[in-house]
């Protein structure tokens, strides 16, 4: 069995190096960048499982760098690291496409265990992929195609970041049932943001306006004091 590859792209020597001995023992192919433009090169050269990207580069920065390969690959997960602590940076750290967020410094353990998630969450997502044939998931006039990504409210295209997808997605699953914040977090995230549930409450947000604003029917609803349930418009 192959190892999983992960890229790590970090412009601190003695953190890249930390990186690669971790990822190594923990049984990762491990391939390495210290600027955005050599990363760039590095990241086509090969397929990866998995990339741990700083945003502060040399070069070209991390956030650019996403950009580029998120025109390419949709789908390769990306773990930002970053200095930022403020929830509204996390949130635009994903928005971008990244996968996760994980702020410096941070506890090995915790980075591992994060990696783990989105590999994880990657695994199902690529065999749920190859069993679905353009098959359509609705609620009342919206309806995802989980093979092709396509999000559709009364015939309108709607455009989603990875990570509002995704939550669209978990709460569709699930129609009807009423999600804990908690829930969500740990499903859609992968991981336990040790309480920081209003990252939640941000990305409802942000579908609200992309799925409900504008239309007759709202399909998310908040149930007070536990969490959000989607429902057919009635």
């Amino acid at each position: 069995m192959s190892k999983e590859s992960i890229l790590v792209v970090e412009d601190e020597e003695k953190i890249l190096r930390l990186l690669e001995i971790e990822l190594d023992y923990e049984g990762y192919e491990v391939g390495k960048a210290m600027d955005g433009h050599d990363a760039f090169e590095v990241y086509r050269s090969r397929s990866w499982d998995l990339i741990l990207l700083d945003v502060m580069l040399p070069g070209m920065s991390g956030i650019e760098l996403l950009r580029r390969i998120r025109l390419k690959d949709s789908f390769i997960p990306v773990i930002l690291l970053t200095a930022k602590d403020s929830i509204e940076d996390k949130v635009s750290g994903l928005d971008l496409g990244a996968n996760d967020y994980i702020t410096k410094p941070f506890r090995m353990e915790e980075l591992l265990a994060r990696i783990r998630a989105v590999l994880r969450m990657k695994q199902v997502t690529t065999s749920t992929a190859e069993v679905v044939q353009d098959e359509w998931l609705h609620a009342g006039d919206l309806k995802v195609n989980e093979k092709t990504r396509e999000v559709i409210r009364k015939e309108n295209d709607i455009e989603l970041t990875p990570k509002e997808y995704d939550l669209l997605l978990y709460l569709l699953k699930n129609k009807r049932q009423v999600l804990e914040r908690n829930q969500i977090l740990e499903v859609v995230w992968g991981y336990d943001y040790d309480g920081e549930t209003k990252i939640v409450d941000v990305y409802i947000r942000y579908l609200r306006k992309k799925i409900d604003a504008g239309y007759d029917q709202a399909l998310i609803h908040t149930v007070r004091g536990v969490g959000y349930v989607l429902k057919d418009a009635t």
